[in-house]
């Protein structure tokens, strides 16, 4: 019986019988599952620092869409001015432009240790660079736009004191050329137009009479002087937004009744304006403007002598503080954000040129506490 139930049993395939296989499978698939515990436990929190250790070297190795500014330098205007042809008066005090660096582009770590310097600031890119604009291309424009403000602080300067523009030179100057117009790369601002198609050019009246005379698509060919040489430059007048006539895209002023050089030393951007007018007007004009002080300041300048706002005030007033200036012009529209920085300084908002001159006057000594 027992025989006969055990072979019953082997044959019906519906009994679950024990598998002969089953443990060696069985100590395969564990030994798959602690495959893992292989690498010993001193290795799994390596394996989760990981990530956290690519994320860093991600946030160090991308650059974040902004710049840090900081204070760049405060440089005395005068001894920047070259002036012959007019007598000079030196000064006691001093008058300082102010300068802001473009520093660079930071990275996440960068930029969490700019936002805490009360120095630098973080400015998003848009508000640096126009669409398609390199750094390159904004730091050459910069370039041009101080040429520009030299100029222009020249003129108001001249104005005041030497009488000028019924007082004036020979010649047409370039004063500003406007992008993406006839005369962008072939002329800059500081060129003196002396010949229009071989005829002198004795005023801007001259150098414009040839330039409409040309006519749309016509061409014209300047005789120009800059840096003590003499070149050729061939234009074609077009139509230009807003103007009734042919013109190749320049804006031009009187040329001076004497030489007046100035020298920005690399500096680019139009805030030193103001800055060199007061320069010019105390080295040209007897007595002492500063009044023994050293006296900093900013701001944009126009022909009329009107003082337009400007970027980086704040890192500016850190700038002349640095240089131990007591007083500091500043555009009414920046005065507030320059006042939440200042220490100490007398902070002057100023609309115009002569708001900063009759300070000055009103002020001779300087405030109290002044250097």
């Amino acid at each position: 019986m027992a025989s006969e139930s055990g072979e019953g049993a082997a044959r019906r395939p519906d009994v679950a019988t024990p598998d002969l296989e089953a443990p060696g499978v069985a100590r395969e698939a564990k030994a798959e599952a602690a495959e893992p515990s292989r690498l010993g436990p001193g290795l799994r929190p390596l394996l989760a620092v990981v990530p956290v250790l690519v994320l860093a070297v991600v946030m160090w190795a991308v650059q974040l869409p902004y710049f840090v500014q900081g204070p760049g330098p405060a440089q005395e205007v005068e001894p920047l001015i070259h002036i012959s042809g007019h007598p000079t008066y030196q000064s006691a005090g001093h008058l300082l432009l102010t300068d802001v660096d473009l520093l660079y582009r930071p990275n996440v770590f960068a930029a969490a240790a700019a936002a805490v310097r009360p120095t630098e600031q973080l400015v998003p890119t848009d508000e640096i660079l126009a669409p398609g604009q390199t750094t390159q291309q904004y730091i050459t424009q910069g370039f041009t736009d101080m040429s520009t403000s030299k100029i222009d602080a020249t003129v108001v300067a001249l104005g005041k004191v030497a009488d000028y523009p019924r007082n004036h030179g020979d010649g047409a100057l370039i004063e500003s050329v406007l992008s993406g117009t006839p005369a962008a790369g072939k002329l800059y601002p500081g060129d003196l137009v002396v010949a229009a198609n071989g005829k002198p050019v004795k005023t801007i009246a001259d150098a414009s009479k040839a330039i409409k005379g040309a006519g749309y698509g016509g061409t014209v060919v300047l005789t120009v002087r800059a840096n003590g040489k003499t070149r050729t430059v061939t234009v074609s007048p077009t139509h230009l937004k807003g103007l009734p006539y042919p013109a190749i895209g320049v804006g031009m002023v009187a040329n001076f009744p004497f030489h007046v050089d100035i020298s920005s030393e690399g500096i680019g951007g139009p805030s030193a304006g103001l800055m060199w007018t007061l320069g010019l007007i105390d080295l040209l004009t007897p007595g002492d403007l500063t009044g023994g002080r050293i006296i900093a300041g900013t701001g944009e300048i126009t022909t009329n002598g009107t003082v337009l706002p400007i970027g980086g005030v704040q890192q500016k007033v850190a700038a002349a503080e640095a240089a131990h200036a007591t007083v500091f012009f500043v555009p009414v529209q920046n005065a507030n954000d320059a006042a939440s920085v200042a220490h100490g300084i007398t902070l002057v908002p100023v609309r115009t040129a002569t708001d900063a001159l009759n300070w000055l006057s009103a002020h001779p000594a300087g405030p109290a506490g002044g250097g």
